[in-house]
């Protein structure tokens, strides 16, 4: 028996990254899977490679800074799988830079992604995991979200919150028997990381300086955050809820 057979997961971000690796993960355990993402193309790759290899998934065109297209994006679920059990909100966007060197709309745009599209996805998909009897939300936070890093004010302001978020919720719900969690991952190689290392003067000396804060000395992969994914939306975790786990290579062990 695989871990999640039965399960009907949401994955927000899911064309690219980590919200790809769990969209393909989840499936191969079992879970029915809808990718949500701005971008079409993307989503319907990953959507077609899930297929091929035997599992079910949707691909579904969703900015979850849009109240609206989230509503959408959880009636297509429920038309297509007939429930929903798993949200993934994965959804996120980075920004470097002090307080002072972050603008009015920089900052609106960081909250507006990362914290207000986790409420929005979260609060509509809450009637049918409910409904479902054991619904789970997992939200990708940050490591930042629970110790700070120069330069990124703004991006921890908003990991933070969704720390916050998670725990309220998971004490709002868990009479209802939907479990809320966190992951803060430290710097996970994505298409994002890679670009954000090409663009330093020496990308080389930036990475080496970055692997030195993580004292397994490799950056994360999208699969090592899939993994613990499975595990939060799977029966294994069943009496976990309200928690924010690091999974870092050991950065806030210091």
């Amino acid at each position: 028996m695989t871990r999640l057979a039965g399960k009907v997961a949401l994955i927000t971000g899911g064309g690219t990254g980590i919200g790809r690796a769990c969209a393909k993960m989840f499936a191969r355990e079992g879970a029915r899977v809808v990718l949500a993402g701005r971008k079409r193309e993307p989503l319907e790759a990953a959507a077609r490679e899930i297929s091929s290899a035997g599992g079910e998934a949707l691909a579904v065109v969703c900015d979850v800074t849009s109240r609206a297209q989230v509503e959408d994006a959880i009636r297509a679920t429920v038309e297509r799988f007939q429930g929903l059990t798993t949200v993934v909100n994965n959804a996120g966007t980075l920004l470097v830079g002090t307080a002072e060197e972050t603008s009015d709309e920089d900052w609106a745009r960081v909250m507006l992604t990362n914290l207000t599209g986790t409420f929005h996805v979260s609060r509509a998909a809450l009637p049918e995991l409910r409904r479902s009897g054991a619904g789970a939300i997992i939200n990708i936070a940050s490591v930042l979200g629970l110790v700070a890093m120069k330069q990124r004010a703004a991006y921890s302001a908003s990991k933070g919150g969704v720390v916050a978020l998670s725990k309220s919720m998971a004490l709002d719900h868990a009479a209802e028997g939907v479990r809320v969690n966190c992951i803060c991952p430290a710097i996970v190689e994505t298409e994002l990381v890679r670009g954000l290392f090409a663009h330093q003067p020496d990308p080389d000396a930036a990475l080496r300086a970055r692997l030195a804060t993580l004292p397994l000395g490799r950056l994360g992969k999208p699969e090592d955050v899939a993994h613990m994914a499975v595990y939060l939306a799977s029966e294994e975790s069943s009496w976990l809820t309200g928690a924010a786990l690091p999974l870092d290579g050991g950065l806030t062990a210091y």
